[in-house]
């Protein structure tokens, strides 16, 4: 576990007018993610963590509302008087806050005086595994002759995008499960340059979207990443790993929002079929997969060796088995490209933050 005491406040003090979306946006400005909650005089409020966001839109709460909703009001703090006096403040740490990646520290009169942040870095990161065998046939011609991860999204191809994010995150094993046009994914694999060590599992018959997990010998003790080869997203992979962790899950979904604006009025009933009411054109909500799972070593083994499974099916067999599974919403930019208008509002909307970096 290593140790770093923060007493630049600027970005991760927060006051309790602040809504749920700045939290957030503040966190990934940052990179730490949490934030304190403190009054004007600096005395702490809360605290709130990206956990505690993620968790918070899953219940239903809005982004636009104040932090104060959803920030934990009691969290441990220490007292900066009985920190100095404490020979070995890494082991009180594990003591008073086990669980947490960070703790306020606070003068006598609960004002707040420096932020302890710590991490387990001894923690071993996953390996990742990215689905890029699919036939694309949704995209027409774009596909005929260049698989769809290999598609250039603002100037670079999808998974290039997606294994440039993995390597930002510390992922230094990289599978890429292959079987249309194969041999040009490998090709890009061979010729790439960078951090991570990239290896091709091939399907010579298409195993579903889980079924090659069942190719990868020693698996790390930090799971696997299994990503959508079309997918375009800013999530934040240690953000996954951590919540992962720290809610003791053995397979965590990466959920996204998505919404259906249905354009008739929606008719309840009872079970008798008796009228209750009419809801004129409502918007509905739905969290759905957003081709992004992290799984445990004890869930990557229940796919047996060239077994055809998707991942569906993958998670009623962990559930069956009796793993933990979670869900992860995501509150940071996600896509699925698997339509041309997918691709064209992508790289739309990479433009809009080119421009927005040369302003």
């Amino acid at each position: 576990m290593s140790l770093v005491r923060l007493t630049d406040f600027a970005a991760i003090v927060c006051a309790p007018d602040t809504t749920v979306r700045r939290a957030m946006e503040r966190m990934t400005e940052t990179g730490n993610l949490f934030q304190v909650v403190a009054d004007r005089t600096g005395r702490v409020l809360g605290t709130v963590t990206d956990g505690d966001v993620r968790r918070a839109i899953l219940s239903g709460v809005a982004v636009e509302e104040s932090i104060v909703r959803i920030m934990q009001r009691e969290p441990v703090i220490g007292r900066i008087d009985r920190l100095d006096a404490n020979r070995d403040l890494l082991e009180w740490l594990r003591r008073a806050s086990p669980h947490a990646a960070f703790l306020p520290v606070v003068d006598e009169s609960g004002t707040l005086r420096e932020i302890l942040a710590f991490a387990d870095v001894e923690s071993e990161p996953p390996a990742a595994l990215i689905m890029a065998g699919g036939l694309g046939r949704r995209l027409g011609e774009r596909t005929r002759d260049l698989p769809k991860p290999l598609l250039p999204v603002g100037g670079k191809p999808i998974v290039e995008r997606l294994i440039a994010r993995l390597e930002e995150t510390q992922v230094r094993r990289v599978y890429i499960a292959v079987h249309y046009l194969a041999d040009k994914i490998a090709e890009f694999a061979a010729g790439r340059p960078g951090i991570a060590e990239l290896s091709i599992l091939r399907e010579d018959e298409p195993l579903g979207t889980a079924g090659a997990i069942g190719r990868i010998d020693d698996l790390p003790a930090g799971g696997l990443l299994v990503l959508n080869g079309d997918v375009l997203t800013d999530v934040d992979y240690g953000a996954l790993v951590s919540f992962h962790r720290r809610n003791r899950h053995d397979g965590t979904v990466a959920v996204a929002q998505y919404q259906v604006d249905v354009p008739y009025g929606v008719v309840r009933h009872n079970d008798d079929g008796l009228f209750l009411g009419i809801q004129e054109k409502p918007c509905m909500h739905y969290f759905v997969a957003a081709g992004i799972y992290l799984l445990s070593p004890e869930f990557c083994a229940l796919v047996r060796p060239d077994q055809r499974l998707d991942m569906p099916d993958l998670m009623e067999l962990g559930r069956g088995a009796g793993l933990r599974v979670g869900l992860f919403p995501i509150h940071e930019y996600w896509k699925d490209l698997g339509r041309p208008q997918d691709l064209e509002t992508a790289e739309r909307d990479l433009d809009r933050v080119a421009n927005r970096e040369r302003e």
